[in-house]
């Protein structure tokens, strides 16, 4: 899996993607709000199974108590944790699609390093043209389409400079500012 200036391309096709509202970086830090670059790999896979099929037998169900801590001084930043927990998080069950399917990078985890960034995933899209914060976002039946054939283990090649310049979410204005638990 390959990000390119024209898109996602996996198994031969291209699929429209949300990048980051900081564009990609090569020093990712926690909140930038940016996209990392370099080989990613996919790690895992949750899905939502109260809302859709598992994609594939290695997926695993979203709780109702699933959080992803992203507390950069705690000992479990950047991992999944359960409700209740005091350090920063967000939800993985949420209210909205975003993450009825999530496929995990590898990016600072499973071994994290502090403040270099946490829940790089990719996940559903808000709307063609609203970057993430940080995260590869993709169409709905597109996600479900790569998740019904990723790998684990799968390479994620995400360039700093694409055709020598830098890319940047795919624009549509400015989107709202997110609070500190939205961080799709």
């Amino acid at each position: 899996m390959r990000l390119t200036p024209s898109g996602l391309l996996f198994r031969g096709r291209r699929f429209p993607v949300e990048i980051g509202r900081g564009g990609i970086t090569g020093t990712k830090q926690e909140g930038d709000g940016a996209t990392p670059s370099g080989r990613l790999h996919i790690l895992r896979m949750f899905y939502r199974a109260d809302r859709i099929v598992a994609p594939q037998d290695w997926a695993e169900p979203i709780g109702p108590r699933d959080l992803w801590c992203d507390a950069s001084g705690d000992s479990a930043y950047n991992h999944l944790v359960r409700a209740p927990y005091p350090a920063s998080h967000e939800a993985m069950r949420r209210a909205d699609p975003l993450y009825d399917i999530v496929l995990v990078t590898d990016w600072n985890y499973p071994q994290a390093e502090p403040g270099k960034g946490s829940a790089i995933f990719l996940h559903q899209r808000r709307r063609a043209g609203y970057p993430t914060a940080g995260c590869l976002a993709l169409r709905r039946d597109h996600l479900i389409w790569i998740a019904q054939r990723i790998a684990p283990g799968e390479p994620l090649e995400i360039p700093l400079r694409l055709g020598g310049n830098i890319l940047r979410g795919s624009g549509g204005g400015k989107p709202p500012a997110l609070n500190a638990r939205d961080k799709a």
